[in-house]
């Protein structure tokens, strides 16, 4: 326990010296700040990690790609499988993570998407890490169209999409 808290506290300045005044100078900078349980530490680190996802990211897809939250595929003749796509940058990954973990705290429709996870057998991990995948895509599209995120406007697309998670969203209130 304390080495998480002072690895937590070596990040936090790190991030404070180095990360944090090179990232406020992108455009997008406010659609990092206002995401909804990244903090301090993640915000930054999202910010600079991602840049500026019009230039480097051209389809939604590519951003958790290149976290490496998006599963990969491999095949082999006619065998197919699914696999943790282990080449990306770890910083980046456990960012998304740690953000991820950290939402369901700020955000009204977060902690409704780990059980109906765990009802399908994923561990904890994995739930967490379909949560972050979920994110990154979200936080794509707010840099894409340069606003913030908005939990009513994710609704909608929600109730427009019939999700099971607006359902379960409906179970808890």
């Amino acid at each position: 326990m304390a080495f998480r808290i002072v690895n937590s506290l070596r990040m936090q300045a790190v991030s404070a010296t180095f990360i944090a005044p090179r990232a406020q100078d992108q455009p997008a900078g406010p659609v990092f700040d206002a995401v909804p349980g990244a903090g301090a530490v993640c915000a930054p680190r999202l910010r600079g990690a991602c840049g500026e996802p019009r230039a480097r990211f051209p389809a939604a897809d590519e951003l958790p790609k290149a976290a490496g939250l998006a599963p990969g595929t491999a095949r082999r003749g006619k065998t197919s499988w699914v696999h943790w796509r282990l080449p990306s940058p770890k910083c980046l990954r456990h960012t998304c993570v740690a953000w991820a973990a950290a939402s369901p705290r700020h955000s009204c429709w977060a902690p409704v998407y780990d059980p109906p996870q765990r009802d399908q057998g994923k561990a904890l991990q994995a739930a967490v890490r379909a949560l972050a995948f979920t994110w990154i895509r979200l936080l794509y599209r707010c840099g894409q169209e340069r606003t913030t995120e908005d939990a009513s406007v994710y609704l909608q697309v929600l109730k427009r999409r019939h999700a099971p998670l607006l359902h379960h969203l409906a179970q808890l209130s």
